[in-house]
């Protein structure tokens, strides 16, 4: 195999992955507020300042939140280009990343044609393109980072994978129990001894991230998420509800390797993620959509190529079939979208967006909401949304009246000023602050 090829194949997919995101950000898709979250992070890094995020509230460090450090990688890039766009395609490239080792793992272990077939299964694997529909996440670091430990696994190099592991404690809180996991799959491969240590060491870590190091940052002193594992009606009622849509979740991810990969003891590393998935009352966790699967994937793949090689038997079941399932999977998938023409047309509205962003001096302070958030965060510093603003008087008020109902006179009234329209067209608005 040229050397090369993985590379070439890395930089079709984090073009691919960029592509989607990119576009779909022209489009105005609304995902979430996450994007926004994490460029006031990368913004507060690329000045050396502590990681304040207005969009959750006033003074509110993300480190409070979800512990995700590793964020601040993304810092110099952002000093070049400091626009939201950036996260999207580091999102995509960190993704690329991962094709590499993995690629060559394939087809090193298992041969070209085997091995190549697997590189393309999961460079366009259905965890990929739910997540970057979603835009940015801080889980996208850990791609190429358990995919090197999964090739270190593999290939028996043990100091590697403990040494590849551990900067997954700086990608968020929950990678604790991964490490751990990925301890316990060293311990099953006969790697006892540190396969203990690391177990030990990633629950340790799990129990001072999320009990020590995140209160000290949070405002309220505690860990916001702890109450979502059982919600209100505890464990078991949680885990068992809709236990067809969470079984159907556990068949496709591992379906689209065939189901080769339950037979390594690499697909343990894995479990973690399920399971606080599954045992979290928050429904978007429970299926394929959204970022969640993200860092399943570059487990899952390894596992597989794990398996076959030793287990030829299982090669072209597990080819056949876990290509089949990922088939059916991109077919209705993003990438398959940008086949079509209508994926590449700009929101009718993009240019009184800006207009409207325009209108904002970049010093001024804004509240907004959910569907223009997004867009404010890279020109302007202080943004906050309409549900963490608390008690910060707002310079200006942004809405889209096709989400928010709310008239923003009416709404600065609340905050005891008055305000007054300076524009609207195509259902955004922008309200200026009167001074009295």
């Amino acid at each position: 195999m040229k050397r090369w090829m993985p590379w070439a194949w890395a930089l079709i997919v984090g073009v691919l992955y960029s592509l989607v995101s990119l576009l779909s950000w022209r489009r105005l898709t609304v995902n979430s507020w996450d994007n926004a979250i994490f460029e006031q992070a990368v913004k507060a890094y690329s000045r050396f300042d502590a990681p304040i995020v207005p969009v959750k509230g006033p003074g509110y460090n993300i480190l409070g939140d979800h512990f995700s450090p590793i964020d601040a990688l993304l810092a110099p890039a952002y000093w070049v280009f400091p626009y939201g766009q950036t996260l999207l395609v580091a999102q995509g490239a960190l993704i690329a990343l991962s094709v590499v080792p993995i690629t060559r793992l394939a087809v090193d272990r298992l041969g070209v044609r085997v091995g190549w077939t697997i590189a393309l299964m999961y460079g366009l694997a259905f965890g990929f393109g739910n997540a970057v529909v979603a835009d940015f996440h801080e889980v996208a670091f850990a791609v190429p980072i358990l995919a090197m430990a999964g090739v270190a696994f593999v290939e028996q190099r043990w100091s590697a994978v403990v040494w590849w592991s551990l900067p997954l404690l700086l990608v968020k809180e929950d990678m604790g129990v991964t490490v751990a996991a990925v301890g316990v799959a060293l311990w099953l491969a006969g790697e006892r001894r540190r396969g203990l240590l690391l177990a030990v060491g990633g629950a340790i870590a799990l129990v001072l991230v999320v009990w020590v190091i995140i209160p000290a940052f949070n405002t309220g002193g505690g860990y916001d998420y702890t109450s979502n594992l059982g919600g209100d009606v505890g464990m078991w009622e949680t885990l068992t509800t809709q236990a067809d849509r969470k079984l159907l979740t556990l068949l496709l991810t591992f379906g689209v390797t065939g189901f080769a990969a339950l037979w390594s003891p690499w697909a343990v590393v894995a479990a973690p993620t399920f399971l606080w998935r599954f045992l979290g009352d928050v429904e978007y966790y429970w299926g394929t959509e959204w970022h969640y699967s993200i860092v399943i994937m570059p487990i899952v793949f390894v596992a597989m190529i794990d398996a076959i090689g030793k287990r030829r038997w299982l090669e072209w079941p597990g080819v056949v079939l876990g290509a089949a399932v990922g088939g059916y999977l991109l077919a209705g998938g993003p990438v398959v979208k940008l086949l079509e023409p209508e994926t590449w047309d700009a929101a009718p509205r993009r240019e009184a967006l800006q207009e409207a962003i325009d209108t904002i001096p970049e010093d001024a302070v804004v509240e907004t909401d959910i569907s223009v958030l997004k867009y404010l965060t890279g020109s302007h510093d202080d943004v906050y949304w309409i549900g963490t603003i608390g008690d910060v008087v707002p310079d200006y008020i942004i809405f889209d009246r096709n989400l928010t109902q709310t008239d923003p006179i009416q709404h600065g009234a609340e905050h005891g000023a008055a305000y007054e329209v300076v524009f609207d067209r195509d259902n955004y608005v922008v309200a200026e602050r009167v001074d009295d």
